[in-house]
């Protein structure tokens, strides 16, 4: 089969992060504001060209004073970095269902090389006749490769924010018509 073009559904998809706090918990969140482009052959997906383009401005911790904050120049300094990109080079088939996509992440004004598992969860048809995909994603990446080292170290030992940002993605699309 020939690449197709996946339409991505935004109601029925996530990009979520989890960050260390205190050492001792963990703060989650969401971005609510992405755009996604996904090519390829539905029978062969180590085809696959994946774009993610994140708006940084709709990250949303349920704490708008630490939003904020996270918007500003100590973090993701969203007025001269609007956005965290993403751009496949690489999917590597690891399991039946499973795969590793390796593309560059821009952050910050800094680009990277970074690795994430995705899982293929299956296909159905939904009540209008479309097929539907769905795949879930997970990662981590270390927000100090991006320049973003705002901290605060503790009393006790150890600091404030954790180094890295775990990423799950959960995906729904259909192939374009």
């Amino acid at each position: 089969m020939a690449k197709q073009t996946f339409k991505v559904d935004p109601t029925h998809t996530s990009v979520d992060f989890s960050v260390k706090h205190m050492m001792v918990s963990k703060v989650k969140g969401a971005f609510h504001d992405f755009d996604v482009k996904f090519v390829a052959d539905p029978e062969d997906l180590t085809t696959a060209e994946i774009e993610f383009n994140i708006g940084v401005k709709s990250i949303d911790t349920r704490n708008s004073q630490r939003d904020e904050h996270l918007r500003s120049a100590d973090f993701f300094d969203v007025e001269n970095h609007p956005n965290i990109t993403f751009k496949s080079t690489k999917v590597t088939k690891t399991g039946d269902n499973s795969y590793e996509v390796t593309g560059d992440v821009t952050l910050a004004g800094k680009s990277k090389t970074e690795t994430f598992n995705v899982n293929f969860e299956g296909q159905g048809q939904d009540p209008w006749g479309n097929q539907v995909f769905g795949f879930s994603a997970d990662g981590v990446i270390k927000r100090s490769d991006y320049g973003i080292t705002y901290n605060a170290a503790l009393e006790t030992g150890g600091v404030l924010i954790g180094d890295d940002i775990k990423f799950t993605i959960e995906m729904e699309a259909m192939l374009e018509a």
